[in-house]
């Protein structure tokens, strides 16, 4: 079965260069490709009622001129409405950011389902990421996930300890082992289990700590 990808970027050679990349993958997979050039023209396709659930990924360049009646200036700015009308969609962020605390901002604020720097884009880790993202899995290029990485030690979000924690819930220890590994009381390490909740947005159980982590590459 096709799947439907929508490509919103405004350079038309790199858009060819990515239909081609896919159309010619080894994996089996078939695709029905649009691509939008504006992001005026993406916001109205998006939006249209005929088109609901139409999307099963969409590609975003986060560089492009603005659509200033909406107040979209970046590629991301569309994610809000890709998923109130094609709830399903996959977004995929493509970037030539560079900026490590940029890169952690746009994940963090809009939790794109995946992201790729334009720069480490080629015939392989393109047709891997869309892959990963028809599995439900999330995918973050390799600077990308430096970049997550670095961000989250930098801005002193977790520390050593909070990093062995979420390693350990990963393995799938519960507090009072965690506790006794790390020399910490069980309400230790439950006040640090409620901080990088905090710190990455979720709330639930310890799946959703894991879940996110890996999510964003930092397990």
């Amino acid at each position: 079965m096709s799947k439907s990808i929508l490509i919103v970027d405004d350079h038309k050679v790199t858009t060819l260069g990515y239909k081609s990349i896919l159309e010619n993958n080894d994996r089996d997979l078939t695709f029905i490709f649009t691509t939008i050039t504006s992001l005026q023209q993406a916001y109205e396709l998006i939006t249209a009622s005929t088109n609901h659930n139409t999307f099963d990924i969409v590609f975003l360049d986060r560089s492009m001129p603005p659509f200033e009646e909406k107040k979209i200036v970046l590629g991301e700015d569309l994610i809000p409405f890709i998923r109130k009308s094609n709830e399903n969609a996959k977004v995929i962020i493509l970037t030539s950011l560079t900026e490590k605390f940029s890169i952690y901002d746009v994940i963090y604020k809009n939790r794109p389902d995946g992201m790729m720097i334009k720069s480490e884009i080629d015939d392989e880790n393109l047709i891997e990421c869309v892959q990963s993202i028809l599995n439900n899995q999330s995918y973050h290029s390799i600077l990308v996930r430096e970049a997550l990485k670095e961000e989250i030690i930098t801005k002193g979000h977790f520390d050593t300890i909070d990093r062995q924690i979420i390693t350990l819930l990963s393995q799938g220890f519960r507090n009072a082992t965690i506790a006794d590994k790390l020399g910490l009381s069980a309400s230790a390490v439950e006040k640090r289990k409620s901080r990088i909740k905090d710190y990455l947005n979720v709330t639930g159980n310890d799946e959703e700590i894991i879940k996110e982590s890996r999510r964003l590459g930092y397990i």
